[in-house]
């Protein structure tokens, strides 16, 4: 039965769709610190956080055998799809480089720990900062009474990468784009832009981490994660960044290729998917949204699956392996090392 098939998984279980190389947990691994670059040149280019502060990133030189290979991270943080938000947004570290710390600690697969991350560890490692609220991907400005907020993410990830080139992008032998939450949704939607830029003998290879939003129907039948993405793209002008042969194939709704499940069909760079086989933001934001149980009767299985009821049971395990039957991949999962 499916509600005894999901007692015996827990909301902690990685669903891999790829084998991908992940390196060990760095537990207790204090990390390096790491300062901040402003990109100077972006305002010649009109790319801005929220607010009209520069972008930024954080960039961790490579060594040996790594001083040829990249590893860019796209930082997470969530979205803003309405004026009100996204103002709310640009006057905290989510929308504003001038309310950021200026080191970020490097941990993880950005270690430089040998022990603990030994594929990446003497890499160049970036972090790129996140402050425009659409997962790198707009391009459009709005005044806001005697404000402006600059929905530029586009702009930005463009002019963190032209400033990187020359500081060795440009003759990258490996490279791993990455990301996650917002950011691994990032990681579709730029991947092959990515690729584009390198040199046509560099391996690039992309992985998004827990990046997968589906576009699922929540407990009350309505499209809670559709609405906000179609929001999102009108208010921030994503639709003209978002691959081509995708919104003409989903034609007249293109706000649907801000989905992984419909955009990646059209990703030609290898893309590696890391996802939790029941994610919380998507359980908690997009199944059972607050709107959608407004007299809390699920409460107790959000806190913890084990206290779902069957028919909750049955209608996470129909909702994310439902709509995850909906993906399919053109990659090669056998091209699973650089």
């Amino acid at each position: 039965m499916k509600t005894t098939r999901l007692l015996d998984l827990t909301a902690a279980m990685v669903l891999l769709f790829y084998v991908a190389l992940s390196p060990p947990l760095a537990c207790g691994d204090p990390g390096q610190r790491v300062s901040m670059t402003l990109v100077r040149g972006a305002a010649a280019l009109g790319a801005f956080c929220l607010d009209g502060s520069l972008p930024a990133y954080h960039l961790d030189r490579g060594f040996g055998a790594g001083s040829d290979n990249w590893l860019l991270q796209f930082e997470g943080g969530g979205w803003c799809n309405d004026i009100a938000s996204c103002k709310d947004r640009s006057k905290t570290h989510r929308g504003s480089t001038r309310f950021m710390t200026k080191t970020a600690v490097f941990t993880g697969i950005l270690s430089n720990n040998a022990s603990l991350n030994p594929d990446f560890y003497n890499w160049n490692k970036v972090r790129l900062r996140y402050c425009d609220g659409a997962s790198f991907a707009g391009d459009r400005q709005v005044g806001n009474g005697t404000s402006m907020l600059y929905f530029r993410g586009q702009r930005i990830w463009n002019a963190i990468i032209l400033d990187l080139l020359p500081k060795g992008l440009a003759k990258a032998e490996k490279a791993l784009l990455t990301g996650c939450s917002a950011g691994g949704l990032s990681t579709f939607l730029h991947c092959d832009n990515f690729t584009s830029y390198l040199p046509k003998t560099a391996d690039v290879k992309c992985m998004s981490d827990a990046g997968f939003f589906l576009d699922a129907i929540d407990v009350a039948s309505n499209r809670t994660m559709r609405s906000l993405y179609t929001q999102l793209v009108s208010l921030q002008g994503v639709q003209k960044n978002l691959d081509p042969d995708c919104t003409h194939a989903f034609y007249p709704e293109p706000s649907l290729c801000f989905f992984p499940q419909y955009a990646l069909r059209f990703i030609k760079t290898p893309m590696f998917i890391l996802n939790s086989a029941y994610d919380v933001f998507q359980f908690h934001h997009g199944l059972v949204p607050p709107s959608a149980d407004p007299t809390g009767r699920w409460n107790r299985c959000k806190l913890n699956v084990t206290a779902c009821n069957p028919h909750q049971l049955d209608a996470l395990q129909e909702c994310f392996t439902g709509n995850l039957a909906l993906s399919y991949f053109t990659q090669d999962p056998q091209q699973d090392n650089f």
